[in-house]
C-alpha cells in the first residue's frame, strides 16, 4: 500500500471509531468530538477505561495490534456494564463493531471505577498469555530474536544444533511490513500433531497475508555492517513454501517473510570482491578473517585403500561430512591448517585440495557462461553502494536486473540493446540502498551469495550475539549437549569460553537472595 493508500485506510478507522463509540464517550463525561481526534480519541479511550496511557503506542505497532485491539474491545464495553461471557465473544467475532450495539441500543451506565482484575480463573489465565505474547514479540521483533543453525556452512564457527539470540538492534531493528501475521511464528503455522500416532491434525499453514504491506523502515542501530561480521538475513531470492521437500510449490513472499539465513559477510557496500582459487580478495589484497573463522574445503585423501580412524577424524580434525570412494580414497571437509596435519599421518599418502579451474560451472551469479567463473575462480565485482552510479549496457545487466526490477521496485524493459527503466531509456542507474556480499565458510558446502547475488540492507534481520544452547545430534546421552558451547559469545578472538556456571552461579545467588526475602517478611 502506497502512504496515501495508508492514509485513507487509518482516516476510515478513525470514522468507524467515532460512529461506534461517541455516545459511549458522552456517557464517561467526555465530550462527543473528543471521539474523532486521532490518538487523541485513544488517549481519552484509555483513562474510560482506567488503562496506561502507554496501551495507545501498542496499538500502532504492527502485529502486537492485532492481539491489543481485542483487548480494548473487551475492556471499552466492559466499562460500561458488559461483563458476561456472551458480551466478550461478541465484541471479538464482530471485530469491534459489537461496541455500536452498545453504543445505539442498549442504555448503558458508565462505571468509572470498575475492577479491573478478571472475575474468573480463566479470564486471569487468559489475560496473563495474551499479554506475555505481547512482551514476547516486543522482544522477538525489536530487541532479540533466537535462531537455530540449520546447516553446516559455517562451519567451524557456528556448528549444526546451535541455538542462537540474534541481537536486532546492532544493525537497527527492521519494523514489520507484514501487518496480518501470527506473533513469534516466521512463515508458516506449524501442523498439530497427535502424541503418540504419527498422525497430524493440520497441514502447515502460512502465517501470515501478504496484504496490506507497511512501507520498510528501520530504527537506527549503533553500528553499521562491517567486513566478517557473522549476519542473520532474509533470504533474497526465496521462493520456496517450504525448504528440505522436493518437488516444492514457489511463492512470492514479503521481505520480512522471507526465509532467514545466517552468513558472514565478507564484502561490503563499495568493495570489489575476486575469488582467486578459492581465497577471496577484497579491493585486491586477499582477505584477513578473524581468527575464529576457519574456511574448510573439500579435499581428496588418498590413503592406498586403508581406512582412516573413525576418532581421529571427528574428534582431532571435527570432520562431520566426508565419503569413502570405492578405492579407498576420502573426500573430507578440512581447513588448511588441518589438511597440513593430516597429510602428515603415515596411513595418507596424498592430500589434495579439490579447487574447480577457471571455467564456467553452471548456476553461478549472475548466471553468464562467458564470464568463465566458477565457485572458486570468481570476479572481479562489484559490490553496489547506496548513492553510486553504474554504466547499464548488455553486458552490464545481469549483474543489476535484480536490484533494478525486485530490490528496488522499478519498472524494467529491455528490447535489443535499449534499456528502458521506468519507461525511460537509462544508460545508467543510481543505487537507492547499501548491498553485501555473503558467504559461508564452509566454502564447498554453501549455499550462498555466489548462487544468488548481492543481498540489499533492507533484508538485514541482525547480528548472532550468543549462543545459549547447543545439541549435536550424532552424539549418544548427555554427550549431545555440546557443554563448552553453552552461553558462549559468537563475535570476539581466541577460543570461545563458556559462562555457563557463571550463570549458574548467578542464578544460585539470586534464589539465595531471594529465600532470604522472603523469610525476613515471614
Amino acid at each position: 500500500m502506497t502512504m496515501t493508500q495508508w492514509f485513507i485506510f487509518l482516516l476510515i478507522v478513525q470514522v468507524i471509531h467515532f460512529l461506534g463509540t461517541w455516545k459511549l464517550y458522552v456517557k464517561a463525561g467526555r465530550k462527543s468530538w473528543e471521539a474523532a481526534v486521532p490518538i487523541y480519541n485513544g488517549i481519552v479511550l484509555m483513562q474510560i477505561i482506567n488503562r496506561p496511557k502507554w496501551w495507545i503506542i501498542l496499538l500502532f505497532i504492527p502485529v502486537i495490534n492485532l492481539l491489543m485491539f481485542p483487548v480494548i474491545w473487551v475492556e471499552t464495553i466492559r466499562s460500561f456494564g458488559r461483563n458476561s461471557n456472551l458480551d466478550t465473544i461478541l465484541a471479538i467475532l464482530t471485530l469491534g463493531f459489537y461496541t455500536y450495539y452498545v453504543n445505539y441500543f442498549l442504555d448503558v451506565e458508565y462505571i468509572k471505577d470498575r475492577s479491573l482484575k478478571p472475575r474468573t480463573g480463566a479470564g486471569e489465565w487468559v489475560s496473563s498469555i495474551v499479554f506475555a505474547i505481547v512482551a514476547a514479540t516486543l522482544v522477538h521483533t525489536y530487541f532479540m530474536q533466537p535462531y537455530t543453525i540449520p546447516t553446516s556452512s559455517l562451519e567451524k564457527t557456528l556448528l549444526i544444533g546451535d541455538f542462537l539470540f540474534v541481537s536486532k538492534f546492532h544493525y537497527g531493528a527492521r519494523t514489520p511490513m507484514t501487518t496480518v501475521a501470527a506473533p513469534m511464528l516466521h512463515d508458516t503455522i506449524p501442523a498439530i500433531p497427535i502424541p503418540f500416532t504419527g498422525i497430524k491434525l493440520t497441514k502447515k499453514f502460512r502465517s501470515y497475508l501478504n496484504k496490506p504491506q507497511l512501507p520498510y523502515f528501520r530504527l537506527p542501530g549503533f553500528q553499521k555492517v562491517k567486513r566478517n561480521d557473522i549476519v542473520v538475513f532474509s533470504w533474497p531470492v526465496d521462493t520456496v513454501e517450504q525448504f528440505f521437500k522436493r518437488p516444492t510449490k514457489k511463492i512470492r513472499k514479503p521481505i520480512d517473510k522471507k526465509s532467514n539465513y545466517v552468513k558472514r559477510c565478507v564484502a561490503v557496500a563499495g568493495d570489489s570482491l575476486e575469488i582467486k582459487d578459492g581465497y577471496i580478495y577484497i579491493n585486491g589484497e586477499q582477505t584477513v578473517l578473524p581468527d575464529r573463522a576457519k574456511p574448510q574445503y573439500k579435499f581428496d585423501v588418498n590413503t592406498g585403500g586403508q581406512q582412516l580412524s573413525t576418532n581421529m577424524l571427528v574428534n582431532r580434525f571435527k570432520v562431520r561430512e566426508g565419503g569413502r570412494l570405492q578405492d579407498g580414497n576420502y573426500i573430507l571437509n578440512l581447513t588448511d591448517e588441518d589438511a597440513g596435519k593430516l597429510a602428515k599421518n603415515p596411513t595418507v599418502k596424498s592430500i589434495t585440495k579439490r579447487i574447480e579451474p577457471k571455467g564456467y560451472d553452471g548456476g553461478v551469479f549472475p548466471n553468464v557462461p562467458s564470464l568463465g567463473w566458477n565457485m572458486d575462480n570468481f570476479g572481479p565485482i562489484y559490490i553496489p553502494q547506496k548513492g553510486k552510479t553504474v554504466k547499464l549496457t548488455k553486458e552490464t545487466l545481469p549483474f543489476y536486473k535484480m536490484i533494478i526490477k525486485e530490490y528496488e521496485k522499478n519498472n524494467l524493459i529491455v528490447n535489443g540493446d535499449e534499456i528502458m527503466i521506468n519507461g525511460k531509456i537509462s544508460d545508467s542507474y543510481t543505487f537507492k540502498q547499501d548491498y553485501y556480499w555473503m558467504m559461508g565458510d564452509n566454502r564447498h558446502n554453501s549455499e550462498d551469495a555466489r548462487y544468488w547475488g548481492y543481498v540489499p540492507f533492507d533484508h538485514i534481520v541482525g547480528k548472532p550475539v550468543f549462543i545459549w544452547f547447543s545439541w549435536n545430534s550424532d552424539a549418544k546421552g548427555i554427550n549431545k549437549v555440546r557443554w563448552e558451547r553453552l552461553f558462549t559469545t559468537v563475535g570476539g578472538s581466541g577460543e570461545p569460553v563458556s559462562y555457563f556456571y557463571y550463570f549458574l552461579g548467578a542464578l544460585g545467588l539470586w534464589f539465595v537472595y531471594d529465600f532470604v526475602q522472603k523469610r525476613r517478611k515471614a
